[in-house]
């Protein structure tokens, strides 16, 4: 790991759906204090749905690179590089009964970008200068995706295990999985315990926080 004065140290994280990233993400930044750390989600990138009939949306991979503003993403993560705060509304995949957020995504030292195809978009993976991978067992990440989509986001149930069969897990396999074995670090998350998320995110943080202290960056 080093740490340059051109840009921020980045970190690059990608999870399977229901690998547990959204724990690992709020475990890692509670390491840190608010201004040393900035995330940015490819998730808030997703292009608008509203404009497809109900039944379009049913069938709408959004599991696919093209169901993401790829430029935009990219185009505010450079952004962040010039030191410009960015304003952007979450996304709330769809859900009606959310009201979107206004987010606030400032400069900071150590930027984390994540998302389902941040390695798959060359041009955001050469930006990366430390890659995580998370992932789980099918069954184990299915089940925290029934979890999370029925209860959370009002997702009907046919319409999550369809999503799952023919987009979910397509789209791990041809645009994640195989970028695994070029990451720096693989977490296997099979048991819901955040002792063993908290050990793995303490360990990194420790680890950036000495080199950067070395920088006089921290």
């Amino acid at each position: 790991m080093k740490f340059t004065d051109k840009k921020p140290y980045v970190i690059g994280i990608a999870g399977s759906s229901g690998s547990g990233k959204t724990f690992f993400l709020k475990s890692f930044l509670h390491h840190f204090e608010e201004s040393a750390v900035t995330l940015i989600s490819q998730d808030d990138y997703y292009i608008p749905a509203n404009t497809k009939t109900q039944e379009e949306n049913r069938l709408y991979n959004f599991d696919l690179p093209t169901s993401i503003n790829r430029e935009s993403f990219y185009h505010d993560i450079k952004r962040l590089f010039d030191g410009h705060t960015i304003f952007k509304e979450e996304y709330t995949f769809n859900n009606p009964l959310l009201t979107p957020k206004t987010l606030e995504i400032k400069p900071a030292p150590i930027l984390i970008v994540e998302g389902l195809f941040i390695f798959h978009y060359e041009e955001v993976n050469q930006l990366l200068d430390y890659r995580i991978f998370i992932d789980a067992e099918e069954k184990i990440a299915l089940d925290r995706r029934l979890k999370r989509d029925l209860i959370e986001r009002g997702y009907d149930h046919d319409d999550v295990m369809y999503k799952w069969i023919n987009h979910v897990v397509p789209s791990y396999q041809e645009y994640l999985l195989p970028y695994k074995d070029q990451c720096d670090l693989v977490i296997i998350n099979n048991n819901n315990d955040p002792k063993i998320i908290d050990h793995a995110t303490h360990k990194i943080s420790e680890i950036l926080k000495s080199e950067k202290k070395d920088q006089h960056l921290i």
